[in-house]
């Protein structure tokens, strides 16, 4: 996929007057937390305004979010008129989201949708899958494929039906695949920049302005176990 520019240390993939697709890197987070750390939102803010020459505030809205330690597609709202019309795509699932991950062991099946009830405990900010409905869960639903079995790991393709907190790291560790690098789920060390190999890679939708679809894909991160996938 051509990507549309480098410029502010961000790799935008997709961008008209509407809506703008950036590819996240392992670290960044999406919105300001706690930690203070500059927010990605922050940077699209700044790369819009010095791009377009804008005086005052820029108006960014963010219609999803990704884990800190995951990479890929986030989508972002530049006009107040398209966020809500985002919004409800995601509600109502007509925006089809696949995700990469890199797994420690060899799922049961090739292929498999997973279904769960997630708790999310706060104090440890985790998410516990759990076979049947317990007070405060929420029902998680995903799809994955073996795409590829590498050296040492195995690469999986996901499709959710939901998207609760950290549900895919959550439901691959229930099967006993947790994900590289993510020791929160299982994983039996962390990857040297804080990452894990869970990647947002494609994205597909109905422009809610122009009604034609969009598809954008984000190239992944340049390491050696992510390389190999594409070999």
């Amino acid at each position: 996929m051509k990507v549309v520019s480098n410029s502010f240390n961000l790799q935008v993939l997709y961008e008209d007057n509407h809506i703008i697709i950036v590819n996240k890197r392992a670290g960044d987070i999406v919105q300001g937390d706690k930690t203070g750390d500059k927010p990605l939102n922050d940077v699209v803010k700044g790369y819009i305004k010095n791009k377009y020459n804008k005086p005052g505030n820029v108006y960014l809205g963010t219609v999803h979010r990704l884990d800190r330690p995951t990479t890929g597609l986030v989508i972002f709202a530049k006009t107040s008129k398209v966020l809500p019309r985002l919004n409800k795509l995601f509600l109502s699932k007509d925006i089809k989201k696949t995700y990469w991950a890199i797994v420690k062991n060899a799922p049961p099946k090739n292929e498999d949708t997973l279904i769960n009830w997630l708790k999310k405990n706060p104090k440890n900010n985790k998410s516990y899958a759990h076979p049947k409905e317990v007070e405060g869960s929420k029902k998680a639903i995903l799809h994955y494929k073996l795409l590829k079995k590498l050296d040492n790991y195995f690469l999986l393709e996901i499709n959710l039906e939901t998207g609760r907190h950290h549900q895919i790291r959550s439901q691959l560790s229930q099967i006993g695949c947790p994900i590289k690098g993510d020791l929160k789920y299982g994983f039996d060390r962390s990857n040297k920049d804080a990452s894990i190999h869970l990647h947002a890679r494609h994205i597909e939708f109905i422009h809610p302005v122009k009604n034609e679809p969009l598809t954008v894909t984000a190239p992944l991160p340049d390491d050696a176990i992510w390389n190999a996938c594409l070999v």
